[in-house]
């Protein structure tokens, strides 16, 4: 049996993946809010709803995010 633990090399090329994908994610929201005066409640309600799923989307990358940096700083 073969032991399926990423290296670290792959631990911090996930990591780095997560980063960009939650910059990407920033940046649309930035985008999205500076079309609109920066605040939410100029965008219409379709607009509104994309800058939510953004926002979660962007959540969850954080949150990825975190959980990997956890696991590169406990490695041996």
């Amino acid at each position: 049996m073969t032991d399926e633990t990423p290296g670290p090399a792959a631990k911090v090329h996930a990591y780095e993946q997560t980063v960009l994908e939650y910059e990407k994610l920033d940046k649309q929201i930035d985008q999205l809010l500076s079309s609109r005066g920066g605040r939410p409640e100029n965008l219409s309600d379709q607009e509104f709803a994309h800058y939510r799923e953004l926002a979660d989307l962007r959540d969850l990358a954080y949150n990825r995010m975190k959980t990997l940096e956890r696991g590169l700083l406990d490695e041996p």
